[in-house]
């Protein structure tokens, strides 16, 4: 083979080698440096599968604080690490790894089931409203953690108003069906992040724990709510030995009751 055409080989040889490596390369590479615990992929992250876990990617003016996004909080060890729970707990055939959803996307449509933390600090534009409460509208559900104290429920609720007017925003009781669906949950407690587990389980003054939703007209669950708590922080801490069982117990039993109710409602 002559000088030029070997170059030509190995010119074409290194770009498959690239296409392949980008293809096998961290599923959400782009969005790690906004994350606080990226985690590497499993091998099966590509598998096309029936359901993912999709994390809201929105927008916040505490960006950029510690050196990353705001949704980023968690992630993405946490949601993998309850990824593995509820392939173990039900049959839902999940991914094994999440599915990032931006506010800006259509794609929001494709996800049946988003999670979203630190939304007090959330900066829903009337576009992202829009495009949220039509998500809503077509049977999507949201689940938001890991968000404390009244200032923070003010700023949440400035971006539920703006997506959802005039819903209504309850208290869950024992007996709804939401915290029946996999598990029993009559009895529930505060499940409380590792940085303040062995303390008074009181983070950014948030001190009463609520298990609240938003619900639409026909009394279907659209918005999961956990106030004054951090269940992302038990899914993501729940292979340390100083996080206590019980909580993180507590959060994937939980966190199995919203999947299947979003799926079921």
């Amino acid at each position: 083979m002559n000088p030029i055409a070997r170059a030509s080989v190995c010119s074409a040889a290194a770009v498959l080698l690239l296409a392949a490596a980008g293809t096998a390369g961290r599923r959400w590479e782009k969005y790690e440096h906004e994350m606080q615990n990226p985690a590497e992929d499993p091998p099966d992250a590509w598998e096309k599968t029936e359901f993912a876990f999709a994390r809201l990617r929105y927008r916040s003016r505490m960006d950029g604080f510690w050196r990353r996004g705001r949704w980023g909080t968690d992630a993405n060890k946490s949601e993998r690490q309850f990824i593995q729970g509820l392939r173990r707990l039900t049959r839902v055939h999940a991914r094994s790894v999440e599915e990032i959803v931006d506010v800006e996307s259509e794609a929001m449509f494709d996800w049946p089931w988003l999670y979203a933390v630190g939304v007090g600090d959330w900066t829903i534009s009337e576009a992202h409203a829009a495009r949220l409460r039509a998500y809503f509208e077509r049977g999507g559900f949201l689940m938001v953690d890991d968000f404390h104290n009244e200032r923070e429920w003010a700023g949440f609720m400035a971006g539920i108003d703006r997506m959802l007017p005039g819903h209504q925003v309850v208290e869950l009781e024992d007996g709804d069906p939401i915290l029946h669906t996999v598990y029993d949950l009559s009895h529930r407690f505060r499940v409380p992040g590792l940085n303040v587990v062995h303390g008074d389980q009181i983070e950014r003054g948030g001190v009463v724990p609520h298990f609240r939703a938003v619900v639409d007209a026909k009394g279907r669950v659209v918005v999961a709510i956990c106030f004054n708590m951090d269940l992302g922080d038990a899914w993501e801490w729940a292979d340390l030995p100083e996080y206590p069982e019980k909580f993180a117990s507590m959060a994937y039993r939980l966190g199995v009751n919203y999947v299947i109710y979003a799926l079921t409602h």
